[in-house]
């Protein structure tokens, strides 16, 4: 299981991520790893790796494998933290599972370019001051 989750954090160093298979997204279970994805995913869009550390602390799963959900809110879901009373119609009928790690990524780019930092302005003051 090493040599592969290696190999993962590796290739997306050098290339954009893709469609994550099972094996790849059960190596992302830690923040560590997970981190590393996010900001390669967002390595156009840094402030987006920073609003997931501060809303999830790079955590898309809770330790007992279900989706990790807010502590404020428990409609907020992943490590995007993306509010389901909101977000969910729209991102399905998009086709994005946004209970998914790729779907909640997609969806939160999504949510950028069109509204902005605006969706995650609870969380401000953190991102913010990690932009620094």
């Amino acid at each position: 299981m090493i040599l592969p989750l290696l190999f993962f954090i590796a290739s997306a160093a050098f290339s954009a991520p893709t469609a994550l298979s099972s094996v790849q997204t059960e190596s992302l279970n830690t923040p560590e790893t997970l981190g590393v994805y996010v900001r390669q995913y967002f390595a156009d869009k840094p402030v987006l790796a920073n609003i997931a550390w501060c809303e999830s602390r790079m955590r898309h799963l809770d330790k007992d494998g279900n989706i990790f959900r807010g502590q404020v809110n428990s409609q907020d879901i992943g490590v995007m933290q993306i509010n389901t009373h909101y977000h969910e119609a729209t991102a399905t009928q998009m086709g994005i599972d946004i209970h998914s790690l790729a779907g909640n990524l997609e969806y939160a780019e999504y949510l950028y370019d069109t509204e902005g930092t605006k969706p995650w302005n609870s969380s401000g003051a953190c991102w913010k001051k990690l932009a620094k």
